[in-house]
């Protein structure tokens, strides 16, 4: 009988795909870990044990189905750890007459299979992941004559289409948006209620790293990994940001507080972008539960989670694919500054920058504002290069997985990309992180003093950013008074001389 093989990657972990509906026992799945995966960034100990978990669980819920399914673990002795490699000896093993696949998510992977399916001698077909609500070219194409993208615009196509907040083709409530009102600091740690806590002993997968001498950054508790790695645990982590932590979501949502890592986030990122669950499903989970609750929970709570799935989640992924591979090319301002150690080991002076890298090695999460206005912050205005700005976020984070990482990082946070994504640079002094954290107040530089002893860094790299670009920056319509202000400033020759001072010694901050 004539057999198809059908390729899983790590992150198309959708029980829910069509390919599952029957058990046809001519159809044989193919699933492996992979040094080509765990080898092309040096990534967190935690995102590689999360992904073969997720994989490990998601290949034993096909077979307790009736499905066929070849796994390869990392240390099988078949295992060629590459993935054209594998996929031509399974299909030499079980005398595949067809071979499958589903369109990948990063572009590397989307050219391998492309070259895969090329060389073989039998018929290949590539099918949608059934994931997104949207399919790859469809932000190009609702763009098609504009010179720039906007997501607002995107985002309301997403909400009529979907009838999600809806009333008729009207918003309820008669707002879009309710990001004004989503940008408190935390005051009241009273407020916080207790991550959802599921720890897995991982023993076998650090053992396993370590016997296959895999290079990992940060750390992981043998007893306390968190991270959801099944659907059902993805939708009990989802039930339990419903019922707690929705609440306060979008009023807290740009919050930065050092004596918690999650506030009310829902950690459900790893979940989606392995698929273990869809963002409409999320999306319609949290509207219901939000209707219901109309009395205790605001929309702005609701509109804030939401549009961060469906506009910018869906959004980025379009910029993604419409600008590929060139995006990943782009140096719009010319950095060329190293990564400081320090963004590898969180020691470093400056309060802010070791909380947000500390917790990244520790829980191999920060969220998006711990990215965009810290890390991200820093990284801009010192002049780094988004090289190496896109290898440590695509590294580090559980959920970084390249379609979603280099938009927001190269894109948003580097401005690499030269206004694709954002429409001016996303830098900021002491001020903004003051505003919504406490980490300021217990840092080693003084946050309000731009130069002399112990300035915080931010203040003078802020104006030193503005200054060397100013040819590039200088007529953007966005960036309003900085220029005119810069050229007012009578301390401006002690600030900028200060910047110099702190990126000649960066290592040392």
């Amino acid at each position: 009988m004539a057999k198809t093989l059908r390729l899983v990657l790590g992150d198309q972990l959708n029980s829910n795909h069509s390919w599952y509906k029957n058990i046809d026992p001519e159809v044989v799945y193919l699933m492996m870990e992979m040094r080509q995966e765990t080898d092309y960034v040096r990534h967190h100990v935690q995102k590689v044990i999360g992904f073969f978990m997720s994989m490990r669980n998601f290949a034993g819920l096909l077979e307790s189905k009736g499905h066929q399914v070849i796994y390869f673990k990392l240390d099988d002795r078949q295992n060629t750890q590459k993935l054209d490699a594998n996929i031509d000896q399974v299909i030499l093993s079980i005398s595949a007459s067809s071979f499958e696949y589903q369109l990948p998510d990063e572009y590397r992977l989307d050219v391998q299979l492309r070259e895969i399916s090329d060389k073989l001698d039998i018929p290949s077909q590539a099918v949608e992941s059934e994931h997104f609500l949207t399919e790859r070219g469809f932000l190009a194409d609702f763009f098609k004559g504009k010179k720039t993208y906007l997501m607002e615009s995107f985002y309301r196509e997403m909400r009529k289409k979907n009838n999600i907040l809806m009333d008729g083709n009207e918003p309820m409530t008669g707002k879009w948006n309710y990001d004004h009102d989503n940008r408190n600091k935390l005051k009241d740690p009273l407020l916080l209620k207790k991550a959802k806590v599921n720890p897995k002993n991982v023993s076998e997968f650090t053992e396993l790293l370590e016997k296959m001498e895999v290079k990992t950054i940060g750390n992981v508790d043998s007893e306390n990994f968190n991270w959801p790695t099944s659907r059902e645990e993805s939708l009990d982590v989802l039930d339990y940001f419903c019922e707690n932590l929705l609440p306060r979501f979008g009023e807290y949502q740009d919050a930065m507080y050092s004596g918690d890592v999650f506030l009310f986030h829902s950690r459900l990122s790893f979940s989606m972008n392995t698929k273990m669950v869809s963002p409409l499903e999320v999306v319609e989970t949290v509207e219901k539960y939000w209707l219901g609750h109309q009395d205790s929970i605001s929309i702005a709570q609701t509109e804030g989670f939401i549009r961060q799935i469906i506009g910018w989640r869906e959004y980025m992924r379009g910029v993604y694919w419409a600008k590929m591979p060139e995006f990943a090319q782009l140096n719009f301002l010319g950095q060329d500054r190293k990564l400081p150690d320090y963004f590898w080991t969180g020691k470093t002076k400056m309060n802010c920058m070791r909380q947000a890298i500390t917790q990244s090695l520790d829980h191999a999460y920060a969220h998006h504002i711990q990215r965009l206005m810290v890390t991200g912050n820093f990284a801009l205005l010192a002049g780094i290069d988004p090289d190496e700005v896109d290898q440590w976020y695509l590294g580090i984070y559980i959920d970084a997985i390249e379609w979603v990482e280099i938009t927001n990082t190269r894109g948003m946070s580097q401005f690499a990309d030269g206004g694709i994504v954002g429409t001016k640079p996303y830098v900021s002094s002491a001020n903004y992180i003051d505003k919504m954290s406490d980490y300021c107040g217990s840092c080693f530089y003084k946050k309000s003093v731009k130069h002399g002893e112990k300035a915080c860094p931010f203040n003078s790299l802020y104006w030193h950013f503005y200054e060397r670009n100013r040819e590039k920056l200088s007529k953007n319509p966005r960036i309003g008074m900085v220029y005119p202000t810069l050229g007012k400033m009578k301390e401006k020759d002690e600030i900028l001389a200060q910047a110099d001072y702190y990126l000649k010694n960066i290592e040392n901050l």
